[in-house]
């Protein structure tokens, strides 16, 4: 596919300086530097890169620009990389090969009510009960439990497992080898040992949620594990059952949630952070990567460390700890020259 400048920029309303007629066939990094593709520059340590970059097209942030001559045709917004982003999911859109229709070896019951345009592909198991709403896509070798609903427009790769009564809104996307629904880790000790409690809940992902792949979302012992609506889940992650997570938070790899534990909204979580079950957290807070949360936290919070807490702290105790050897020589020379004193 070719696009000239000008059609780049109406579509996310820049204002072109340089060549109108530029013509663009893909995409790559600013350092890259390809004839013929469109780059981004939103950040001021790549924006040497502008005046003389081999990219056709570029969109810049206007921030970024100044009164000189540039190489390549310049397409000028406010946000270069939301610009920029905006272009990409048009074209992903126009690339996009949407299948329909059942494959050969996919086993559908014939209780399952399948919306228009789906695609459900070989290998496939769609049980009893099971709804699965327009234009959906469901990748081969995917098992989908009795009474499951799944909503318009979703996307499950292979090898997801999606247990039974679980709920799936609208625009979802689920990726390679996640778990749905599996059961809690609940257990009730006893004399003779850890007696299983039925997990008879479910898991129910709002609308607009992407979760990574090889993740395992448990289901509620009563009631829903709930991921929030726009929330996106990086791979490799574990969430435990009744967790409720509200709406647009992002988490990354390796992060772990237990039990029973509330997530408000717009939240950002790193990777491999570790929070404990049966606390709540509020509204835009940001948590370091590899730091432990073991308590209720407030809104707007940032922390750092294990177990952690809020980031000014951490910094200011860092400092400290990074010169404890020289405080405890310190000390310990303070100590001996007022024990010498009193022995005077």
């Amino acid at each position: 596919m070719e696009f000239k400048a000008s059609q780049i920029a109406e579509y996310i309303q820049g204002k072109i300086i340089g060549d109108e007629n530029a013509v663009i066939k893909g995409f790559c990094p600013i350092e890259k530097n390809e004839e013929g593709n469109l780059s981004f520059v939103a950040n001021e340590k790549f924006s040497e890169l502008i005046e003389h970059s081999n990219c056709s097209v570029l969109i810049v942030s206007e921030r970024l620009l100044k009164d000189k001559n540039y190489k390549p045709t310049i397409i000028a917004v406010e946000d270069a990389y939301l610009s920029f982003q905006v272009l990409m999911n048009l074209y992903n859109d126009m690339i996009q090969d949407k299948k329909n229709g059942i494959e050969t070896n996919a086993s559908v019951h014939t209780t399952a009510k399948i919306g228009e345009d789906v695609y459900i592909g070989a290998f496939t198991y769609v049980s009893e009960n099971v709804s699965i709403g327009k234009g959906s896509q469901i990748a081969p070798q995917v098992f989908i439990g009795k009474n499951v609903k799944i909503g318009d427009n979703c996307k499950i790769d292979s090898g997801a497992k999606i247990y039974d009564g679980c709920v799936i809104g609208n625009n979802c996307i689920i990726h390679s080898n996640t778990v749905v629904g599996g059961d809690g880790f609940g257990f009730q000790p006893t004399e003779k040992g850890f007696r299983k409690i039925p997990q008879l809940g479910n898991v129910i992902l709002e609308n607009d949620v992407e979760i990574g792949s090889n993740c395992s979302i448990d289901r509620a012992t009563i009631g829903s594990t709930i991921i929030g609506e726009g929330t996106k889940i990086d791979n490799l992650i574990q969430i435990a059952h009744n967790v409720k997570i509200g709406k647009h938070n992002v988490i990354a790899a390796q992060a772990g949630i237990a039990g029973s534990t509330t997530i408000g909204d717009w939240n950002q979580i790193g990777g491999q952070v570790g929070i404990v079950g049966h606390i709540s957290l509020g509204n835009q807070i940001k948590i370091q990567a590899q730091s432990g949360v073991n308590n209720s936290v407030s809104d707007k919070e940032i922390l750092y460390g294990s177990p952690a807490i809020s980031a000014g702290d951490f910094r200011r105790n860092y400092v400290h700890f990074r010169n404890l050897n020289n405080i405890v020589n310190r000390i310990c020379e303070l100590e001996k020259k007022s024990k010498e004193q009193s022995d005077e």
